[in-house]
């Protein structure tokens, strides 16, 4: 559940056939009636949550409830509130998920890397967890905000996150969920603890049994659990995924459909070739491998990563930057995105009446002044205006993708290309006329010298970058690229950490049974996933 930074929870799923959910009174076909006063908690601290503590700000919010500022009227403590609305537990498996939950925070023992739950209240709308607050803000987001950690940084954080899993396995629980936004720093210090912060998808364990439900977040997910048989070792891989982030900046099996990134797990190739990985330590990569040995019992237990000379030499680890490889991997995304750009030109000059009238209303609001152009401080108003709640660096993104000529302004049409960019590409009638730009001769595919063609005037565009682009749309590796590979690269994202947070999990259940027909391993695009590159 968290605290302050509320992570989204997955759809309501089936669940482990071996642990038949106990019914819930007041379910009739498993959905909450409305109306029906339902119990959630076994034993809260108290019902009426205001005779104790004051709510505060808002944190956060998320599918199930808000975070709010809290504090403890008797010793004046600042914490965290998570409120979560009885209306939004219409399943007997949301209420026993939020059961489980607390149930399992109670459970482990006070540790300085995990939030501590300090008290739990339940009334006829909403039960209250109030919880250690941590200002300092995600994992992830430092992640970004770095592009990677040196070494020595990456080794320290690792350390803490595997001690976590160690604790959580010794006293019987596998957290099924770990990736960077379920860890917050206890304050925005560089020394700040780092703590675990979401129990949502835990489950207790016993040795030597077996889980089959599909649960957690597929950058991070096992192959195991796509295969239906898993146990505690599936958060060994999940924490070597994060390793492998901290030290490059992108996730290890990453693509842009939810097929290929569950194709990419299932092969478990691990790519050591991109940079920085030539200057990363043996060690460091000795660990990384064997934390993602898709061989679930030749996998490192958490011990035995701890006792890795990589982890028990951290403060030893080199403790320099890995040299240019953010700014590389900007670039590239910026080259990959020229196609983009382009098709959205094309799309820009072809939008109806309607459509070019209400981008023409929006540019004038923003447009202060009147001289036709719209400077950074203007976007950034304009945007949050029309709801575009984007932090000050993705508009910064955009400015920086839409200002074609670098003049440090937007005009009409770089605004209009970037406002489609904001847009879903679902508009069929819109892609198939970016399609037809580029496919001169109508043949149905955008062959390779069409491509050059379209994009010759792009500055910064050469042989290896129109290589590389048809590499990446062209999934299916017959050298030209299909309407429909173009459609998908189009409504695709193009940066793993835009996706992160909102990946859809629930095609995974249907994957699992695609790719596992009978038992065995049926891939029927394998070629399109056994070059899976890192765009970003």
């Amino acid at each position: 559940m968290g605290n302050c930074c509320v992570t989204p929870r997955v759809e309501p799923r089936e669940r482990n056939n071996k642990k038949k959910l106990k019914e819930n009174p007041f379910a009739v076909n498993g959905v909450v009636s409305e109306g029906t006063k339902v119990t959630v908690l076994s034993n809260p601290t108290g019902k009426e949550i205001e005779l104790r503590y004051e709510l505060g700000r808002e944190l956060g919010r998320g599918e199930f409830g808000v975070t709010y500022l809290c504090t403890d009227k008797e010793t004046g403590e600042e914490l965290a509130c998570k409120q979560i609305s009885k209306n939004k537990l219409r399943t007997a498996i949301d209420i026993e998920d939020v059961r489980r939950e607390v149930e399992i925070m109670k459970h482990l023992p006070e540790h300085p890397n995990i939030v501590t739950l300090k008290d739990t209240y339940e009334d006829d709308k909403a039960v209250h967890l109030v919880m250690e607050l941590c200002e300092g803000g995600e994992l992830f987001d430092r992640i970004v905000a770095r592009g990677h950690y040196t070494e020595r940084s990456a080794a320290l954080v690792i350390k803490t996150i595997v001690e976590v899993v160690q604790m959580c396995h010794k006293h019987g629980v596998m957290h099924r969920d770990l990736k960077p936004e379920n860890f917050l720093f206890a304050n925005k210090k560089e020394t700040a603890a780092l703590k675990a912060i979401d129990f949502g998808l835990s489950v207790f364990f016993k040795s030597g049994e077996r889980f089959n439900e599909i649960v957690g977040s597929p950058y991070y997910m096992a192959p195991e659990v796509l295969k239906r048989n898993y146990g505690p070792e599936v958060d060994i891989w999940s924490a070597g995924v994060i390793l492998y982030i901290l030290l490059c900046g992108v996730p290890p099996f990453w693509a842009e459909t939810e097929q290929g990134v569950a194709e990419a797990i299932i092969r478990s190739v691990v790519d050591f070739r991109r940079d920085p990985w030539p200057k990363v330590s043996d060690n460091a990569k000795d660990l990384v491998k064997k934390m993602l040995n898709p061989d679930q019992k030749l996998r490192l237990t958490a011990q035995a990563v701890l006792d890795h000379p990589w982890i028990q030499n951290a403060y030893k680890a080199p403790n320099v930057s890995l040299g240019e490889s953010v700014k590389a991997r900007l670039q590239q995304f910026s080259a990959m995105n020229k196609l983009k750009k382009v098709a959205l030109r094309v799309i820009a000059k072809h939008l109806s009446v309607e459509e070019a009238a209400g981008f023409k209303e929006r540019f004038q609001t923003m447009d202060t002044d009147n001289r036709g152009k719209i400077n950074m401080d203007e976007l950034l108003v304009g945007m949050r205006k029309l709801g575009h709640q984007l932090p000050d660096e993705d508009i910064n993104n955009l400015m920086e993708a839409g200002d074609a000529d670098n003049d440090g302004y937007l005009d009409y049409t770089e605004f209009v290309i970037i406002s489609v960019h904001m847009r879903k590409m679902g508009n069929e009638e819109h892609l198939h006329k970016a399609f037809q730009y580029f496919d001169e001769d109508q043949s149905g595919y955008i062959e390779i010298e069409e491509l050059r063609k379209a994009l010759s005037n792009e500055v910064g565009v050469n042989n290896e970058v129109i290589n590389a682009i048809m590499n990446d749309v062209d999934t299916n590796k017959d050298g030209k690229i299909s309407y429909e590979e173009f459609a998908a690269m189009m409504k695709a994202g193009t940066d793993w950490r835009n996706v992160s947070r909102q990946y859809s999990r629930e095609k995974f259940n249907n994957l699992s049974q695609k790719l596992f027909k009978n038992g065995s391993l049926q891939l029927s695009h394998a070629k399109s996933v056994l070059h899976v590159e890192k765009k970003i």
